[in-house]
């Protein structure tokens, strides 16, 4: 089993417009839901794929109870979501039909109660026993600590279970110090953890911090992944337009899945450039077109490896 953490749990809302202008009502030509936060999306892309699940982090609310409502309806996922009080946040991406653009709008999450946070981290150690590995993804709703994620890595590494950290700002910092096997930012979020915008010296940068491998998002350039195995770059075969929520989150899907079939760093990269390339081509966010995933690898996704600097 693979365990997600998404403790800023969504229900993400995608609504079709013909065409997105300022200042102007619209018509929705499809409105579409599904259960949303970074792990929750990584959840459905791994069993997709075909590995058992488990999902936890915090759910409350009516809106808590259609994203637990929908969970139930997906194979291979195993809802271990912790109750709070609080009502879970709602995002809405409003997909612009003529141009293919998307606007992201994201609520803020529930303050969590610190009877709350102490009963996720119980929940959190019990599943642990049962993992494979563990992705502890998204931003922290209000009244979780900052340095939560680092707390979360530690009680993973003490647990002998891998751990991929997929966050940004200074929970991404403090999480970093506690040495997670693997980190996955993208450009600005690798920038802001290290100061340097140059993609190279960041992802040496953030190893050097504590990371013992760093995946960067590059967008449409692909991946850059700095490893103790070595330094790959992965890139789709041709750029592609459409809906990006989820990409990311595909990816890290394809890197975990990867990750625990012990597959050699080449093949997680390309598996991780095709689902998230895929995930875009899909109408819904946080799906990914299974079609368009198995001819992008089919095609062939490029994968370099590079030499170390002189």
């Amino acid at each position: 089993m693979i365990l997600t953490v998404t403790l800023n749990t969504a229900l993400d809302i995608t609504y079709r417009v013909p065409g997105l202008r300022p200042h102007a009502s619209h018509r929705v030509t499809e409105v579409t839901e599904r259960p949303g936060g970074k792990g929750l999306n990584v959840a459905r892309v791994l069993a997709a794929l075909g590995h058992p699940v488990a999902v936890t982090g915090f759910a409350g609310g009516s809106t808590g109870a259609t994203v637990r409502a929908s969970l139930a309806g997906v194979p291979g996922v195993v809802d271990a979501l912790v109750p709070v009080a609080g009502a879970t946040r709602r995002t809405v991406a409003v997909v612009d039909e003529r141009t293919g653009d998307t606007t992201q709008l994201n609520e803020p999450g529930p303050v969590v109660a610190p009877a709350e946070w102490n009963a996720f981290q119980e929940a959190y150690e019990g599943l642990l026993a049962g993992a494979a590995a563990v992705a502890l993804c998204g931003s922290l709703p209000p009244g979780v600590p900052v340095g939560a994620y680092a707390g979360l890595v530690r009680t993973a590494r003490a647990a002998g279970v891998p751990v991929l950290l997929d966050t940004s700002g200074e929970p991404l910092r403090r999480g970093v110090a506690a040495r997670p096997d693997l980190i996955k930012p993208n450009a600005d979020e690798l920038a802001e953890l290290t100061g340097s915008h140059e993609p190279l010296r960041a992802t040496q940068a953030a190893r050097r911090r504590g990371a013992r491998s760093v995946v960067a998002s590059l967008g449409a350039a692909g991946l850059l992944a700095e490893t103790p195995e070595g330094r790959w770059r992965a890139a789709p075969p041709a750029q592609v337009r459409g809906n990006p929520t989820g990409a990311g989150d595909s990816a890290v899907a394809g890197l975990l899945s990867g990750l625990v079939e012990h597959l050699p760093w080449p093949d997680r990269l390309a598996r991780a450039v095709a689902l998230s390339a895929a995930t875009v081509l899909s109408p819904v966010a946080g799906e990914f077109d299974r079609a368009a995933y198995e001819e992008l690898l089919g095609r062939g996704v490029a994968v370099t490896a590079e030499a170390d600097a002189a």
